[in-house]
């Protein structure tokens, strides 16, 4: 297949998949397609919510006058006639942590019943060890009727993206490619190699590939449940744990995690697919496990310490004004996703607290219709009992507390971000 005669269909258009086609459709013909009306009708006008592509960007390659183009589509017959398939849907988890692979399974359906003759199946999405291989491609020989590596090849390229970084961007990141074949793999590096600015790397075969993504989430997940243990313990030796951090840091080869909460749709999900794989080939994995369970455990270990420092300051918790700032899983950016803040949220509420909650990045409606909470929308009708920081927003750290506050009241910083002069207590 030579480059004159590429058609891609990124399969997904949110956080991954938009920024990916975007960049494909100024080189290539590129299909979007996505299930979702509402998103391809935005998107059309210009409008991208996740704030990845900036409009600007988004309508320069859709109004094109080249010979390349660029379609957003819900329509499954618009990307019948391309012969390059990249899916990039989400790999989320049940309210068990099982991996949950049936929006792979439904794109798989999809494709595999247009594949033709020297198709490639590229997968973005972020799966254990084994999963294209063993999952996928079953589905997509038995939709076409084609033979694997014969009639249709695969690839598979894991996503980097990281919401909200505007430095370091789809083509400015390093690509880890690989195929299912000798010269597929070659042709999928040199399909990611004519975008990405940073390179790739092109490893040996498609589980490695998956490997590797999987373990990049894991890492940082038992890294920053290393530091939120150590608050725990510092909390307990009346330790600032950012002031012994900034000390450790002090050393050239120390690693500069924070502690807090870990949500999003990577680090407090992708530990679990690698989990499971590993249990069913009968290896129980304590450390990644433990990680994920002292990193789910502080959404309430927050709310407890909110309490303790507002009994400590006789603030009836009974009844009383919360302010939590921030429900996103991270910091500037929209992304809801798996939010831990949520857990904040929660836990303060079953002390029967009045809790509001102020995100100037979160979209009203999705935080209403997710959480059933209703995004206060300034902070100038009130003066609360206690506010917990809990996603570091930049326009948070110009907020001027003692006008939301109480006279008698604590401000809690999970983010660690607030003047030290300004706040009672962080993690």
């Amino acid at each position: 297949m030579n480059s004159e005669n590429i058609k891609i269909a990124v399969i997904g258009l949110g956080y991954v998949g938009l920024p990916l086609a975007v960049e494909f459709a100024k080189k290539y013909t590129v299909v979007g397609f996505d299930i979702n009306q509402k998103r391809i009708d935005e998107l059309k006008q210009g409008l991208d919510t996740t704030l990845e592509i900036k409009s600007a960007d988004l309508l320069s390659v859709l109004s094109n006058d080249s010979s390349n183009r660029f379609l957003l589509t819900t329509n499954k017959d618009d990307i019948a006639s391309s012969n390059v398939f990249i899916v990039t849907v989400p790999t989320p988890v049940d309210e068990n942590n099982k991996p949950i692979i049936t929006p792979l399974i439904k794109a798989s359906e999809t494709i595999g019943g247009m594949l033709k003759q020297g198709d490639i199946v590229i997968y973005e999405s972020t799966v254990y060890p084994g999963c294209t291989e063993d999952d996928c491609v079953p589905v997509l020989e038995k939709e076409s009727g084609l033979k694997f590596n014969k009639d249709f090849f695969c690839g598979y390229s894991p996503e980097r993206i990281n919401p909200g970084d505007k430095k370091h961007t789809v083509t400015k990141i390093k690509k880890v490619t690989s195929g299912s074949n000798e010269n597929t793999a070659q042709f999928v590096d040199d399909l990611y190699s004519s975008i990405i600015e940073a390179g790739t790397h092109r490893t040996s075969s498609i589980k490695v590939a998956e490997a590797s993504k999987v373990i990049e989430n894991a890492q940082r997940d038992i890294n920053i449940a290393f530091v939120n243990e150590l608050a725990k313990i510092f909390n307990l030796l009346d330790i600032d744990t950012h002031d012994v951090l900034a000390a450790a840091s002090s050393k050239w080869n120390f690693l500069p995690f924070k502690p807090g909460i870990v949500g999003g749709h990577c680090i407090g999900v992708d530990p679990f697919y690698l989990a499971q794989k590993a249990q069913e080939v009968g290896y129980y994995p304590e450390i990644i496990l433990s990680g994920r369970k002292i990193n789910d455990s502080m959404g309430e270990y927050i709310a407890s310490e909110v309490v303790k420092e507002m009994n400590r300051k006789d603030i009836h918790i009974n009844g009383s004004n919360i302010l939590l700032l921030g429900i996103t899983f991270k910091e500037n950016c929209p992304d809801i996703r798996n939010t831990k803040a949520i857990d904040i949220y929660k836990s303060l509420k079953s002390y029967n607290a009045i809790v509001d909650v102020y995100d100037s990045w979160a979209c009203t409606k999705e935080v209403k219709k997710e959480f059933e909470i209703q995004l206060t929308d300034n902070l100038s009708t009130k003066r609360y009992d206690a506010i917990v920081l809990a996603v570091a927003h930049k326009e948070f750290l110009d907020i001027d507390f003692s006008s939301i506050k109480k006279d008698q009241s604590i401000v809690y910083d999970v983010k660690g971000v607030l003047n030290k002069e300004i706040i009672d207590k962080r993690l």
